[in-house]
């Protein structure tokens, strides 16, 4: 960051507005304004590291401090302009009866469409530019999931939403369908209210999680998470998890799909967002027969392409052995039997045991 920001005095209030005005103008749902201090957030994520609930994510304790200090990852950094933009795509046929057809593929609705990450930072590239067309040069810097960034706790101080027992933000009255991003600058810029927890009593979310990944309210164990299992994770999927996986092949969503506050979610006008190759609707053997050629013209510029084709076939033969018993599935499997990878044959082999009657 240019700590030498050579920003007039604006009137900082209006400026906020502004940058709220030009945001919404942008295509964000909302944008809020959070200060530095995430000392509580910081205590938190001490004790979730130091019970290895990161599991194989070791890039969340690589960076010491800077995750929870803004100023040590940016020096400069004054205030942090957070933003969430909708995801949730218009579908021919509800998520919740797209897994209870176990010979269909389900990934996360945040996947279906364009890597949010370039959509989200070309739109914070632009804010930056309407604010220094105001006020002239700043020190800044854009974050979407993309560095040492504590983003909910950020989003949560900047009034966007609050935590909730998923771990996910939530926002009253948008449900928890959205992305989040970051503009740090060095403008000590009037802070918004924190949001408040409303999650109550209600504890759906704990409970319909396939695999018991919620030990308690807001603790997240992500070595049980299917997110963690079908996108983090490198190696085999523990044995003990497979069934409960079902036919999810990156990430999942129940803890979002069944959450009450989710009633208020609206399906997004980003075209962006919109559903790419039918991968909302899409049979499991048709997917698993994609040569990586294929694999790679077809997820380009999505967010799928982070797992790469070995994950994507062994998290495949999962949920294969997950579905019901046919000879097509059967073939489609044992065609894979000779895989070049390792990591593949193990959980084809898996999966063709689950059909032996």
């Amino acid at each position: 960051m240019n700590t030498e920001t050579t920003a007039q005095n604006p009137n900082l209030d209006e400026l906020v507005e502004d940058i709220r005005r030009w945001g919404v103008e942008l295509g964000f749902q909302q944008v809020g304004i959070a200060d530095i201090n995430l000392s509580e957030a910081e205590t938190r994520l001490d004790s979730w590291l130091d019970k290895n609930h990161h599991g194989e994510m070791e890039y969340m304790s690589r960076h010491g401090l800077k995750r929870s200090r803004p100023d040590l990852l940016v020096p400069g950094t004054a205030s942090v302009i957070a933003v969430r933009m909708d995801y949730l795509p218009d579908e021919r046929e509800s998520p919740e009866h797209l897994l209870e057809q176990p010979d269909k593929a389900y990934i996360s609705r945040y996947a279906l469409g364009r890597d949010y990450h370039k959509v989200l930072r070309a739109r914070l590239k632009s804010l930056a530019q309407k604010i220094e067309s105001r006020i002239g040069p700043m020190g800044h810097r854009v974050f979407v999931d993309s560095a040492p960034v504590l983003e909910k706790p950020i989003a949560e101080k900047a009034g966007l939403g609050w935590i909730g027992k998923h771990t996910n933000l939530i926002n009253r009255d948008e449900g928890s369908w959205f992305f989040l991003g970051e503009l740090f600058v060095d403008l000590a810029l009037p802070a918004d209210q924190a949001e408040q927890s409303h999650c109550g009593t209600c504890h759906v979310c704990m409970d319909v999680c396939p695999t018991g990944a919620i030990v308690g309210p807001y603790e997240l164990d992500a070595r049980k998470c299917i997110s963690y299992l079908t996108i983090e994770l490198k190696g085999e999927i523990p044995v003990e998890h497979r069934k409960q996986i079902g036919n999810r092949i990156y990430g999942c969503d129940d803890c979002q799909l069944f959450c009450p506050w989710n009633k208020f979610a609206k399906p997004t006008d980003e075209s962006d967002f919109r559903p790419r190759h039918s991968l909302d609707d899409a049979d499991l053997t048709d997917l698993f027969a994609w040569t990586e050629e294929e694999w790679s013209e077809k997820t380009e510029g999505s967010a799928i392409r982070r797992i790469g084709f070995e994950r994507w076939q062994r998290n495949l033969a999962v949920a294969l052995g997950n579905a019901e018993t046919t000879p097509e599935l059967i073939a489609a499997l044992a065609e894979k039997k000779n895989s070049n990878s390792q990591l593949v044959r193990d959980h084809v082999e898996w999966a063709l045991e689950q059909h032996v009657s």
